[in-house]
């Protein structure tokens, strides 16, 4: 599975922190989740740490999606 990309995030006066994924939004964070994000992404990779805040980190399908027979070599 190749490394997430294209993440990046702000930090807002209000306190929120908003995550974008190729420059649009992905998510929003706010309070204590946005406390623990912050201390989690300084700590981390952060590419991987922000796919993971977003969701798009391992749906669970891949397996599912590679046997599907409109993916197999035929």
């Amino acid at each position: 599975m190749p490394t997430p990309s294209g993440f990046e995030y702000q930090r807002r006066p209000d306190g929120t922190v908003l995550i974008l994924h190729r420059h649009r939004p992905a998510g929003t964070l706010r309070g204590d989740r946005a406390d623990r994000f912050l201390a989690e992404v300084e700590s981390g990779d952060p590419q991987l740490v922000m796919a993971r805040w977003t969701g798009n980190y391992k749906r669970g399908n891949e397996r599912t999606a590679r046997h599907h027979p409109r993916n197999t070599p035929r």
